[in-house]
């Protein structure tokens, strides 16, 4: 869903020959079309053997599959000595790849997307600028959304369609935090996490509510921010989206658990996989209901009968059959990919701001915003897909070309002022920019 901008991007480039490989060769056929310099393969990231032979053929692999697979590819690049670029977050298996890839002479280049990615470029950005001036960060906040524009959210209950993997997106949501806030480290649990979901302005106009998202405590170090006694890093939904997106939770429907029940060509209907997921009596609506009601614990009415509206609407109390994925959350996405797709007309929303508190000299403190309101083309990219993708495709393009900045050995992401004044000098030669305000005002 991201990869045609970084497709096209390094093909604008005469000396570059580029393969997509994808498990549908439909699907990677339609990213290379015609062109001359690309090629696609059909490939199963599960088949190792034929995985290994496709990456040693090449000098970088890009991997867009979900983030739970880049560990396994970085291993069979460092065996060629290929190198690596992904959008994704270092997880704590790239992390243990640092000494195997710098012994292999290879880079793994991570978090060249947007969030993250151009998030980090404007955060080092303005930071840079305030220690420049004798400034303090003292409070330091992120929050990201890849939305639908507000004018086609409504028609759906998780006020939410898929710009990004349904898969990691919904998995995102289910994650446990760790912030820094008044100084203190502060931990919620993936469980609760969406009920720590608040109201949050960012722009006039707008309605979101905000959560945290994974652990932003090291980004005190990573930002050089060591005076910042708050950092949240999170993301961005419309109101509506967490109090579901719980539910499903609660249900036990973000399970990444194999059931023998759900394989595939299984003929099962959705109410009785609601009635296997919640143990309900039977597949009746209101035995499943029941359960809804008991597992989900609601403390106000109206949620609760926009939650089961919204689960009704899904299909699951339905005697529809369904798509069975092997796994719950699978099945699940499958299920809302087809549900909460843009249609004709429609376009996205990225939105981005940090925020920062800033303490000068003088004692005196300041509130600094840095934003970015990216639209898709209806007739074009997605806004997903263009600060995703030419994000990657700039610094892939950069690898390729062994600048001294990013070719360096080891896991790599941008961090430094170095990398990220590189990457944004570019991203913004493609029309992706921020708006700044408050810095001058020291």
């Amino acid at each position: 869903m991201v990869a045609q901008p970084c497709v096209d991007y390094l093909l604008r480039n005469p000396n570059n020959a580029v393969t997509v490989a994808c498990r549908t060769l439909s699907s990677a056929e339609k990213l290379v079309g015609s062109h001359p310099q690309a090629k696609a393969l059909e490939l199963d990231i599960a088949s190792t053997p034929e995985l290994e032979q496709a990456i040693a053929a090449h000098d970088i692999v890009v991997s867009l599959v979900p983030f739970i697979y880049h560990a396994h590819v970085a291993q069979l690049a460092i065996k060629s000595g290929t190198n690596v670029v992904t959008t994704s977050y270092i997880s704590p298996a790239i992390r243990a790849l640092d000494g195997p890839s710098r012994d292999a002479g290879v880079t793994i280049l991570n978090e060249v997307g947007v969030d993250p990615g151009i998030d980090h470029l404007y955060a080092v950005k303005t930071i840079s600028e305030v220690h420049a001036k004798g400034g303090k960060v003292r409070e330091f906040y992120s929050y990201c959304g890849g939305l639908p524009a507000p004018e086609a959210a409504d028609d759906n209950p998780l006020k939410f369609k898929f710009s990004w993997s349904p898969w990691g997106a919904l998995l995102s949501q289910n994650n446990s935090v760790t912030f820094l806030k008044d100084g203190e480290e502060v931990t919620i649990a993936n469980k609760d996490l969406m009920a720590a979901a608040e109201p949050y302005h960012v722009l006039d106009g707008y309605s979101f509510v905000a959560y945290p998202n994974r652990n932003s405590v090291p980004f005190r170090e990573f930002y050089q921010i060591p005076e910042a006694r708050a950092a949240i890093r999170g993301s961005l939904r419309y109101e509506g989206n967490p109090a579901m997106v719980k539910a499903l939770i609660d249900l036990g429907w973000l399970s990444t658990e194999s059931r023998d029940w759900l394989a595939p060509g299984t003929a099962i209907t959705w109410s009785r996989i609601q009635q296997k997921v919640s143990e309900a009596e039977s597949n009746s609506e209101n035995a499943l209901i029941a359960r809804v009601d008991a597992l989900c614990g609601f403390t106000e009415s109206r949620v609760r009968n926009e939650v089961v509206d919204g689960l009704r609407w899904i299909g699951l109390f339905s005697d529809e059959l369904a798509v069975a994925k092997g796994k719950l959350l699978d099945t699940l996405s499958a299920r809302l990919a087809e549900l909460c797709s843009f249609r004709p007309g429609e376009r996205d929303l990225v939105m981005l701001q940090h925020k920062f508190v800033v303490e000068w000299q003088d004692g005196t403190e300041d509130t600094i915003t840095s934003t970015m309101e990216l639209f898709g083309d209806p007739d074009g990219y997605s806004g997903m897909a263009k600060s995703v993708g030419v994000t990657c495709g700039i610094a892939t393009q950069l690898l390729v070309d062994g600048h001294p900045v990013i070719a360096k050995l080891g896991v790599v992401a941008p961090y430094t002022k170095e990398i990220c004044d590189l990457l944004r000098h570019q991203v913004e030669c493609e029309g992706i920019k921020f708006k700044e305000e408050g810095l001058g005002s020291s």
